[in-house]
């Protein structure tokens, strides 16, 4: 079992990790947008959040396995709801996957994310394996989905009662 380490993203020495993962991860990249991850994508790893939530709160996290980065996660505060969390972005590499890593990224972001009461994410149709995977987790769907025009995708709200 390799190393893990949960650590913050440091935006001024990750980028190069981060660019590396998300190529080395691309196969979500190509189902969300339809094309690789690039210079955009890696940026929003460091500044993006869900509308009205102040990035300076949100926790961007890298999950490393024998030192190389090998996951991040982006955690928000105060979307849909001043009290709520939101997990706006989770991605691993295709070879932290099915290891249980995603459970254990999973479980530090819930530590992180209280005293929020509910902690929501989203997840695209197309995802059937992502969704599965929350649903292991504890997250349920809220009923509330929208159809995203930019992208063509029809993304489901789930929730995790913290």
């Amino acid at each position: 079992m390799p190393q893990r380490l949960i650590r913050p993203l440091d935006p001024a020495t990750d980028r190069a990790a981060v660019a590396s993962l998300l190529l080395e991860a691309q196969d979500y990249y190509h189902l969300w947008l339809g094309h690789a991850p690039g210079a955009e994508q890696v940026e929003e790893v460091f500044t993006s959040g869900p509308p009205g939530c102040d990035p300076a709160k949100s926790h961007r996290l890298g999950l490393c396995l024998d030192g190389t980065l090998s996951g991040v996660a982006e955690l928000s505060f105060g979307f849909p709801l001043p009290e709520d969390a939101y997990l706006g972005l989770m991605i691993l590499a295709p070879r932290a996957r099915g290891q249980n890593h995603g459970t254990a990224l999973t479980a530090h972001i819930e530590t992180l994310a209280r005293p929020a009461p509910r902690l929501y994410l989203a997840v695209l149709d197309a995802n059937p394996k992502g969704r599965a995977f929350w649903e292991r987790q504890g997250f349920t769907p809220t009923g509330v989905s929208r159809h995203d025009p930019e992208s063509g995708h029809t993304i489901h709200r789930l929730v995790k009662p913290l």
